[in-house]
């Protein structure tokens, strides 16, 4: 059985929030590594650094520069030590996915780009489970025969 995470679950793992214990539990009982895409990388990291942005202009919003800098080295630190690996990926097989998947689900179900692309992209790395708390990407991820845990 193989896990594909999305940016939630990330999100989850690495910042307080309601579904951070679930994460936290469900990483911790994977028997390897969790594979990530490049993509996930950049994307999770891009939104750390906005919301870290967000909050130095309207500390309403976002969070602060310490909290992102923490989520960080926290994603580093599980790099390093093993618990998350960075699969590769042929793009232009996980583009090809995307496309379909686009053509299939979205003047439907109105799927968001970085979705489509996260499910193509655990599809492409042939992986069974999604791992996901957004509810549109689980219902494109279950439409595409993809186990949702929760």
């Amino acid at each position: 059985m193989s896990h594909f995470p999305d940016t939630s679950f990330l999100c989850s793992l690495y910042r307080t929030q309601v579904n951070s214990p679930l994460a936290d539990r469900y990483l911790a009982g994977l028997p390897g590594a969790l594979r990530i895409s490049s993509l996930l990388l950049l994307e999770f990291r891009q939104s750390v650094r906005l919301q870290m942005r967000l909050h130095r202009q309207d500390r309403t919003k976002g969070f602060s520069s310490l909290e992102g800098a923490q989520m960080l080295r926290d994603l580093q630190t599980d790099i390093a030590s093993g618990a998350i690996s960075s699969a590769p990926a042929d793009w232009t097989d996980v583009h090809h996915l995307a496309e379909g998947l686009s053509a299939k689900y979205t003047a439907t179900e109105g799927c968001r780009f970085a979705d489509i692309l996260h499910v193509a992209t655990a599809l492409h790395l042939g992986a069974t489970v999604f791992l996901t708390f957004d509810g549109q990407q689980k219902k494109l991820a279950l439409a595409e025969g993809l186990q949702v845990p929760w």
